[in-house]
């Protein structure tokens, strides 16, 4: 079964218009435009972007398909380094701290950009997860 973001879309929107109107008309004239949009393709740009995502996680080269799973594995193992530091810095805190320094000045030579970039893909990889989850139970 392939994942239609448009139905995903028409399903998260619907279920915000019943939380956020109180009354029935209202609800029903704002799920008839949401249907509108669809049907005028105003949602074709966030299918065009999905179906790349979707066509790149599902791509025979293992470059292209792994390529934002491998981003967060090594986002993980750099925060994860901090875990022995601890142990360290119980044993020699004056080679904790000469590796501290380090670090800092490794971490602080990566752009807050790319840290944004990070954050933003994790939420979005994550979202997708579950959605996908949701959607294909096991």
């Amino acid at each position: 079964m392939a994942f239609d973001p448009i139905t995903a879309i028409l399903d998260v929107g619907g279920k915000l218009i019943d939380k956020l109107l109180p009354d029935p008309e209202a609800k029903m004239k704002a799920k008839i435009e949401l249907e509108k949009m669809a049907q005028d393709g105003e949602l074709t740009e966030l299918q065009t972007r999905m179906s790349a995502i979707l066509a790149e996680a599902q791509s025979a080269d293992p470059w292209t398909s792994r390529a934002r799973p491998s981003f967060l594995y090594v986002m993980y193992a750099m925060i994860l380094a901090s875990i022995p530091m601890g142990v360290v810095s119980a044993f020699k805190p004056e080679m904790a701290t000469a590796i501290a320094a380090g670090m800092q000045s490794w971490l602080s030579s990566v752009p807050a950009e790319l840290w944004t970039v990070f954050g933003i893909g994790y939420t979005g990889y994550t979202v997708a997860r579950s959605a996908w989850d949701k959607k294909n139970p096991k």
